[in-house]
């Protein structure tokens, strides 16, 4: 079983999807925009150009997501992608990549629990924690 992140957005999902791929060195691998499902005619014409589900690869791991019509739109609340990276050298590079635009709400840092660990929601409202554990005694 694989647990994959579902992020929904305000009419930024391509550019957060690129955005990411850059960060995480991933590859998006599916797109489809409300405009070009069967039901397009149905949407209104400002969503048909909105993200209905992408699909960015990362390693073995896969991120999706898609743009909420407006009037359904919720921030994200509750809930944070974390995301545990082994080398402190690539949780300092991503989450600097994240923090591009973001508000950091814990700069990334040595704990009592992680060689590194920080908190920011980055400039499309996402939320994420990097993580970087020590090893298990």
């Amino acid at each position: 079983m694989k647990i994959n992140p579902y992020l929904s957005f305000n009419g930024q999902c391509e550019a957060a999807f690129k955005f990411y791929e850059k960060c995480f060195g991933g590859r998006i691998v599916a797109k489809i925009t409300f405009g070009e499902m069967p039901m397009a005619e149905q949407c209104a014409p400002m969503q048909r150009e909105k993200i209905a589900h992408i699909r960015l690869v990362i390693g073995d791991q896969v991120l999706m997501g898609s743009d909420t019509p407006p009037e359904h739109y919720e921030a994200p609340k509750g809930t944070q992608v974390t995301l545990n990276i082994e080398a402190p050298e690539e949780a300092d590079r991503v989450f600097n990549a994240l923090a591009d635009g973001a508000t950091i709400t814990m700069p990334i840092q040595k704990t009592f629990w992680a060689k590194r660990f920080g908190m920011l929601v980055d400039r499309f409202g996402t939320p994420w924690m990097i993580n970087c554990e020590e090893a298990q005694r």
